[in-house]
């Protein structure tokens, strides 16, 4: 990378810097009120009587994220790798339902432009980039991720179970017209939701439901002490810098070399 190069680089993907930082808290405002926007124009009242200010924030707005996607692609090294990466694909939604609502001409059209645009809401999913909370939230339901889904798979035999006995003992007469029909209300008891649009009536069925009731409390209780373990077990510390050849976001304080391409991750100190 020449100079100006990766001066840019330095500022969009890493946060180590006054520039870097302040960039990063600059999207994250724009982001925000981004949110907002698609939030106000879902509002008819709204919509009606402001229309032309939300287009024109709106486009503001998008000019400002397609100008952001275009240099992240044009800096790294392997564009194709950041193009269909996870936060590449956010940054083109971010993008994306603006320029079809361009090409999308018609009156039949107008619903399906509205639900595309809607899509803009998946902007607020990048400010896990930004957030170094995020990030370790995210990296502990990633390390968490064989638990859970034992555990959620324990959740469905167990909602299976309980529907099946449900509807046994209670039956079509007290609205248990099917196994499908007793999980649904085993899912709703066990999470403690409680609709209460489908309830036992027979006394065993409610000493059952009970009992399920009060499960619910440890099903809930389950997969919050499996994350907060994974948040407050020691790490290594870790910088910001990102690999500009693999993207690979988190390396020691210490390191000059990716570790996971061998890349030196500090290119001007060559």
């Amino acid at each position: 990378m020449n100079k100006t190069k990766q001066k840019i680089y330095e500022i969009i993907f890493e946060a180590d810097t006054p520039e870097g930082k302040l960039f990063d808290v600059s999207l994250l405002i724009v982001i925000l009120i981004s949110v907002a926007l698609v939030m106000l124009e879902s509002v008819e009242s709204i919509r009606a009587s402001n229309r032309q200010l939300l287009r024109i924030l709106e486009w503001i707005i998008t000019a400002i994220f397609t100008v952001e996607y275009v240099l992240r692609v044009a800096i790294v090294k392997k564009p194709f790798r950041y193009i269909f990466s996870f936060y590449g694909i956010i940054d083109l939604l971010s993008v994306l339902p603006s320029f079809i609502g361009l090409v999308v001409v018609g009156s039949h059209s107008l619903v399906v432009i509205r639900i595309l645009r809607l899509l803009r809401i998946f902007r607020i999913l990048k400010l896990t980039r930004y957030t170094q909370a995020g990030r370790s939230l995210a990296k502990a339901l990633w390390a968490s991720r064989a638990k859970i889904s034992v555990f959620i798979f324990f959740v469905i035999i167990l909602v299976i179970i309980v529907g099946t006995v449900m509807y046994i003992v209670e039956g079509p007469e007290h609205g248990f017209t099917s196994i499908p029909r007793g999980i649904y209300w085993a899912i709703v008891t066990l999470t403690t939701v409680g609709y209460g649009d489908i309830s036992p009536e027979t006394p065993l069925g409610q000493f059952f439901a009970s009992i399920v009731m009060i499960m619910g409390y440890a099903i809930i209780a389950v997969p919050t002490g499996i994350v907060t373990a994974e948040i407050i077990n020691p790490t290594i510390e870790k910088n910001t810098q990102v690999c500009p050849r693999c993207l690979h976001p988190t390396h020691d304080d210490d390191a000059d070399f990716c570790k996971k391409c061998g890349t030196r991750i500090n290119p001007e100190q060559e």
